[in-house]
């Protein structure tokens, strides 16, 4: 394991450039073994989780390379194997393999998989989507076997108990080269699935409505990659770094940003006062020095992201006053509170919600990141803090965010990664 050490408290300036979405690499990696030809993607973040997909793709002799942000993936050789289990138990998205291996095999079997520790988040819709598409789904021993008759995969309706951006992506990934059409209702909206739906319809896919809660997939029986694919900008990591941009910066500029994906998060910031320069394609965060204290809800996209609430939690440490965060998609994703409070901060779980109240200063101290988001929200308040903050288990931030070392370098912080020998 690796940890983080920042030496805090001062001020941060200048420019970067968002990386490539992580939640859109980790399906579209998946979906890249559905082709007949190999397949490129541009904008790949470098991430720790691609590393660990591209382990699982190598245990399936699709080989792959990684150069200057491309990502070349060669499925054209491809063989049923047996999954990497430690891989597998490395991220939460690899099992988007599921979708992929049953429409590309008409079977799958997949280790239940691993990835941040927030609260249950069952599989049980995608599950339900294998089955209405005609596969049978066996859970045993901490997997699951999932196979076809000789008929294959056939279209089907499909309504979604609850709205999941996996069961929507993980369904698409099955039913792309599935008999007939299968229609996904109450579908999940985000921008990655849109990604997604474009990457896999340019290949020869004949997907319609991604964006609204109603996808229509018409199976087809080949995809063939014509094209390098773009990875849409990452809104999580947009959204990070604003947080940071105001909490501790005197000027900064965002650039590769889709404005529109960022609408709930930047209507946020501008709630509590923070005079933001939007542009088409990039934002600027001028220095603040006043902020209001906000109410803040998570919803399903175009709500506010679930995997922002803890990013934007030491931003509402400098409001005047207390702001409350309620998180509807995963309740239990407060393990950045206790951590916080390590270093100062006034934050509690108080009836269910999230009360950050002001804390007009922040001591460096020794502390965990648990998770992803976790990790970010302690990063920059280690930024804010004065001292010394160490972070141990920053693999997990190194995990979510694209050269996070020489992006906070590019604005003037003091940062490293060094090795962890003792956990916190």
């Amino acid at each position: 394991m690796k940890k983080m050490i920042i030496h805090g408290g001062k001020r941060l300036s200048g420019e970067l450039t968002i990386g490539g979405a992580k939640n859109s690499t980790v399906a579209l990696i998946p979906a890249a073994i559905l082709a007949d030809t190999p397949v490129r993607f541009d904008t790949v973040p470098h991430i720790l989780d691609v590393h660990n997909l591209k382990i699982i793709l190598e245990s399936m002799n699709v080989h792959s390379t990684f150069e200057n942000d491309v990502l070349t993936i060669d499925p054209t050789h491809i063989e049923e194997s047996e999954l990497p289990s430690h891989a597998i138990k490395s991220l939460r998205a690899s099992y988007y393999f599921m979708g992929a291996l049953l429409g590309r095999f008409n079977r799958a079997t997949v280790t239940f998989p691993g990835g941040d520790n927030i609260g249950p988040r069952p599989i049980d819709q995608h599950i339900k989507g294998f089955k209405a598409l005609g596969a049978n789904v066996i859970e045993k021993n901490d997997s699951v076997f999932i196979s076809t008759g000789t008929e294959g995969l056939h279209g089907a309706r499909i309504f979604l108990d609850v709205v999941s951006v996996g069961a929507t992506i993980n369904i698409i990934l099955a039913a792309v080269k599935a008999h007939g059409t299968t229609t996904i209702e109450n579908a999940a909206k985000e921008p990655e699935i849109i990604d997604l739906a474009t990457f896999l319809n340019n290949m020869g896919a004949k997907i319609r409505g991604a964006g609204t809660d109603v996808i229509r997939i018409e199976g087809v029986d080949s995809l063939r990659s014509q094209a390098t694919h773009t990875i849409i900008p990452d809104r999580i990591e947009t959204g990070t770094y604003l947080s940071l941009a105001a909490a501790i910066g005197d000027g900064i500029l965002l650039k590769n940003v889709i404005p529109e994906h960022m609408e709930s998060f930047t209507a946020k910031m501008i709630e509590m006062g923070v005079d933001l320069q939007i542009n088409e394609d990039s934002i600027y965060v001028p220095r603040v020095s006043d902020l209001s204290p906000v109410r803040v809800k998570t919803m399903t996209y175009p709500g506010f992201a679930t995997d922002l609430q803890q990013p934007i939690t030491p931003l509402l440490l400098r409001a005047n006053g207390n702001s409350v965060v309620i998180d509807t998609i995963y309740p239990q994703r407060t393990q950045h509170i206790a951590q916080l409070r390590k270093m100062g901060a006034d934050i509690r779980v108080q009836d269910n919600l999230i009360v950050v109240g002001h804390s007009s200063h922040l001591q460096g101290a020794h502390v965990e990141a648990g998770e992803i988001r976790s990790g970010a929200a302690l990063m920059i308040a280690g930024l804010i803090a004065s001292g010394t903050t160490e972070i141990s288990r920053a693999d997990n931030i190194l995990r979510g965010y694209d050269r996070v070392i020489d992006k906070l370098h590019s604005l003037g912080a003091n940062v490293e990664i060094a090795a962890d020998e003792v956990q916190v």
